[in-house]
């Protein structure tokens, strides 16, 4: 039988997983960011969706190389809920090894602000605030167009996202600028 987890056991899985601290950080991130579009998409949802952002990852940070294929193998031994296991795996389709393509608006946005996430981190971190709360679009679409700043954060898959879900690249990264706006000052950015 499978289960969906409480966000409290999603954190402790998390934990068991990854151990440092940037990956943990992206986690909450990522899960602070899909909480806050499930309010406006899916306002039933939103521990899921959040669970969802927390779990992303999971396998990352043992199996890098085996992304996304480790993550459904560990979680189908753990019993989770498929749709949990299908929603996470989801965000590597393309890229990973798994053919399982976002399909949902929930998935959509996951793919879509994964790799978005990290590369607006990096433009807040460099920035006197070290904040996202002053950072502007303008200042985002400067670094985006410069591959070799936070060239590990995908643009090919963030503007595949936002063709994904029917948006502009620019109006992808300024709603994921408010929602990451809108985590927990802790979270540090």
């Amino acid at each position: 039988m499978s289960h969906m987890p409480t966000t409290e056991e999603a954190r402790e899985l998390l934990l068991k997983y990854n151990k440092e601290a940037f990956h943990i950080k992206h986690a909450e991130i990522v899960s602070g960011v899909m909480g806050y579009f499930a309010k406006e998409h899916d306002p039933d949802n939103v521990e899921f969706w959040t669970i969802v952002g927390l779990l992303h990852d999971l396998d990352f940070e043992e199996f890098p190389e085996e992304h996304c294929i480790r993550q459904k193998v560990l979680m189908e031994e753990l019993e989770l809920d498929e749709a949990l296991i299908r929603a996470t795996v989801s965000h590597g389709w393309g890229c990973t090894g798994i053919d399982i393509k976002p399909e949902s608006t929930m998935e959509k946005i996951l793919f879509a602000t994964d790799e978005l996430t990290g590369l607006i981190g990096a433009v807040a971190i460099m920035r006197p605030s070290r904040s996202v709360d002053d950072l502007e679009l303008k200042s985002v679409k400067k670094k985006y167009k410069t591959p070799a700043f936070a060239a590990g954060c995908s643009r090919e898959i963030i503007a595949q996202g936002a063709e994904m879900l029917g948006w502009e690249v620019d109006e992808l990264i300024e709603k994921t600028i408010i929602a990451m706006r809108s985590l927990n000052p802790q979270a540090g950015i």
